[in-house]
């Protein structure tokens, strides 16, 4: 299981959104850069970093904040947000990105994404899917759509994708408690997927609770961020429990 802090990027500075909302944004005093630099000097290997920005207007707007990660620590990056054509991915993968999160345009642009996955490593890909009530929203979480989370793993796998990221959009940057029976029924349903959990870590115990479960990772954002968890005190966990942090 791994430990996978989070760093949401908007306009060069980092961030988190209650529930994906632009209007409710909160802002931190650490640069992305200096942001990484602490995960790194703690032992964390793999970050997971939104641009936000790019998302919302189409066009990446953090690669400049990923190449200096990339450049001056030994972090991995999976990196989200704006991705909506094979050009992006190619240019993510440029850039020095370890994995791609591919989100909306797995579902709005099926030809795309299809093309995507027959180019590149499936290693490197993780579909991010943002559900509420087991149904998959996208385009920021705006648009609805008919697409359970279950028949779109099974679509995705037979394209080689194994790896997942779910995200309960209801608890998303509130801090509320993480969706531990969604997970578990995920994983239930689909045992031989990689799934990464996603919204609503308030605290240590909330990733106690979780890695019961033993899903392949645990993004931790907010919490983080408001000083609900230690990093410290995070790292020391995830290594007491073997759970590696790369």
């Amino acid at each position: 299981m791994l430990i996978i802090p989070s760093i949401d990027i908007f306009d060069n500075k980092v961030v988190r959104l209650t529930k994906g909302n632009f209007d409710k944004i909160t802002y931190y005093q650490n640069s992305p850069y200096e942001q990484a630099r602490l995960y790194d000097s703690l032992g964390f290997k793999l970050i997971h970093v939104v641009d936000l920005e790019g998302s919302k207007i189409g066009k990446f707007t953090a690669i400049d904040s990923i190449k200096e990660i990339k450049k001056y620590t030994a972090l991995k990056v999976e990196f989200g947000g704006g991705i909506r054509s094979s050009k992006d991915v190619d240019e993510l993968f440029s850039a020095g990105i370890d994995f791609v999160v591919i989100g909306s345009l797995s579902i709005k642009n099926k030809t795309e994404f299809e093309y995507i996955t027959e180019n590149n490593s499936a290693e490197k890909i993780i579909v991010a899917a943002d559900v509420s009530s087991e149904m998959i929203r996208v385009a920021g979480w705006t648009e609805e759509t008919e697409v359970s989370i279950y028949s779109h793993i099974e679509y995705c796998r037979k394209l080689g994708i194994n790896k997942f990221l779910v995200t309960d959009i209801s608890r998303d940057g509130m801090l509320s408690g993480t969706n531990k029976i969604l997970y578990d029924k995920i994983l239930t349903n689909k045992p031989e997927i990689e799934l990464i959990a996603s919204g609503g870590i308030k605290d240590l115990d909330d990733i106690k609770s979780l890695a019961e479960i033993n899903p392949y990772g645990i993004i931790v954002g907010k919490a983080i961020y408001e000083d609900k968890i230690d990093l410290k005190e995070l790292a020391k966990f995830a290594l007491q429990k073997n759970y590696p942090l790369s």
